[in-house]
């Protein structure tokens, strides 16, 4: 037990938080079969040239992560709250930052965003899924000049790209260290960045090197997400790549760190 909790306050409720955390990611990974095969691959064969198979895709997939958190809403497991819905369903080529506190932000934050498109981990190109996931997401697995050129492809095509530039979900002690990424591109490609804050209640159970089998013990998952600021890259021209690198990555730690939260 992480002696820095507050004890649990309701041991029955804290239980069946438990119990249907559990079965909702279950029913997340089944569905999430069924989307990878055969869902993927009948979309592929309808919907063609590939652009359109990836347009429509892609809303699929967001529109799946919504009635995957309808879901957990209803049992009482999550919710989420934000006051600015409307600005991400008809945000265009932009890069979309936040933090990452849980596993369930990039399922948050592609709710909200039907046109996200993300770099994905791992090497999937040897695999039957692989050949799908290829297609319809920016592999990390690419070099750094590959993986820039996909991204700016896709961003001209009015696509959002979602990075969390922690890499990783956020230690509980709140330390945050941002990877360059986010802030190469954008600065490569003349995107402006929009930074969101991911905040609400205690995540515990579902934080970095945290047991999967616990719950926040006082309350559900609320996810408070907010935008924050829209970072415009010109605002850094006139510096070396390195020096803009982490000037842009310096203001976005502090936006991170000192949200304005406005619910």
């Amino acid at each position: 037990m992480n002696t820095s909790l507050p004890p649990v306050s309701n041991r029955p409720l804290y239980v069946y938080r438990i119990v249907f955390k559990v079965i909702s990611f279950i029913i997340f990974g089944l569905a999430s079969l069924l989307l990878v095969f055969p869902i993927m691959p009948v979309f592929l064969l309808i919907f063609r040239p590939v652009e359109n198979f990836r347009k429509t895709t892609r809303r699929f997939v967001s529109f799946f992560f919504r009635f995957f958190i309808s879901f957990m809403t209803f049992t009482g497991v999550v919710e989420l709250k934000t006051a600015d819905r409307d600005f991400f369903k008809n945000l265009k080529s932009k890069i979309v930052v936040a933090n990452h506190p849980s596993l369930l932000d990039v399922v948050m934050i592609i709710s909200l965003i039907p046109n996200a498109d993300v770099i994905v981990q791992g090497d999937y190109r040897n695999t039957v899924i692989g050949g799908v996931i290829r297609l319809l997401y920016i592999l990390n697995t690419l070099n750094f000049e590959e993986m820039a050129a996909a991204c700016k492809e896709s961003l001209a095509k009015g696509n959002c790209l979602v990075i969390f530039p922690e890499g990783t979900r956020t230690r509980r002690d709140g330390e945050m260290r941002l990877k360059k990424g986010a802030a190469r591109i954008s600065l490569l490609t003349g995107t402006e960045i929009v930074a969101a804050h991911i905040g609400g209640t205690d995540k515990y159970g579902l934080g970095k090197k945290e047991p999967f089998l616990s719950f926040n013990h006082t309350d559900k998952y609320i996810y408070i997400i907010t935008l924050q600021k829209i970072i415009n890259p010109k605002e850094f021209e006139g510096l070396e790549m390195h020096r803009a690198v982490r000037r842009l990555n310096e203001r976005l730690l502090d936006i991170f760190k000192n949200p304005v939260n406005k619910q």
